[in-house]
């Protein structure tokens, strides 16, 4: 019970249809079962409320609301319907129409950075006065290993650079606050918006996907899954961290250590 009494929103809280479950679902229903109350944020409202409905029938508590991590208004509203927000995670990012940076379009550059960078930023804006107020919470960004490798994807991996260094600006400017900001990097994960929408991208089934991604991981030759984020991003939100901050925390396999 690492975060029993506490109020958590997690923004991105639905999820991408397919076989397996999704880091926003995960990371929401573990929390509820840590002993937090649960506030779960998307867009698709429809989505948030699968989530919720897991949630309760797994004994947890968690509420439902319809927020556009790239509007600050949601954002704000979202928070204040929360309530004193003890914990805040980011838990955003699309992708789509990227390529390098001679070919990518200049609308899906812009799309992707005003989800996965603005929507980040958007959340934060939102949540960090009423911590600095109450002297205290924990805010979790879901970046990704592509903020420091890759080649094809420029605009999600700029983006998730971006989210690095605001996780630790943003980190820095509030320490005296005791407010706590870090980041999850996670790499080749088994999840339905990896998965499923590389499969519909590339025209190939989930398991040839797996396989070609399995084979590129170091430890053991296998992807993580959304419970490993999950995991993470609970022991960053828990008391357990309580001198941790500004730390961007990889989960991947050993990916990020291995350099040609």
């Amino acid at each position: 019970m690492r975060v029993t009494g506490k109020t958590a929103l997690v923004m991105g809280a639905g999820q991408s249809p397919g076989e397996t479950i999704g880091n926003g679902r995960a990371i929401a229903t573990l929390l509820a079962r840590e002993g937090a109350r649960v506030w779960c944020a998307d867009r698709d409202l429809a989505r948030a409320e699968e989530t919720v409905a897991a949630i309760v029938a797994d004994g947890g508590r968690a509420q439902a609301i319809a927020c556009d991590v790239t509007n600050r208004a949601d954002c704000e509203a979202a928070i204040s319907a929360a309530g004193a927000v003890d914990i805040l995670v980011n838990n955003v990012g699309i992708g789509g129409k990227d390529g390098p940076a001679h070919n990518i379009a200049e609308d899906a550059f812009d799309r992707i950075l005003a989800v996965n960078l603005k929507g980040v930023l958007n959340g934060i804006a939102a949540a960090v006065p009423g911590m600095r107020e109450r002297k205290g919470g924990a805010i979790v960004s879901i970046s990704s290993l592509a903020g420091i490798a890759g080649w094809h994807m420029v605009a999600y991996e700029t983006s998730k650079a971006a989210v690095n260094r605001l996780t630790q600006s943003t980190a820095l400017a509030n320490a005296k606050y005791g407010i706590r900001v870090n980041a999850v990097a996670p790499g080749l994960m088994d999840t339905p918006m990896a998965i499923d929408g590389i499969a519909r991208a590339r025209g190939l089934d989930r398991e040839t996907v797996r396989a070609e991604r399995a084979q590129r991981v170091p430890l053991l030759a296998q992807m993580g899954d959304a419970w490993d984020t999950a995991y993470a991003t609970l022991f960053l939100c828990s008391d357990e961290a309580k001198f941790v901050t500004g730390v961007i925390l990889p989960v991947d396999g050993g990916m990020g250590a291995r350099i040609g």
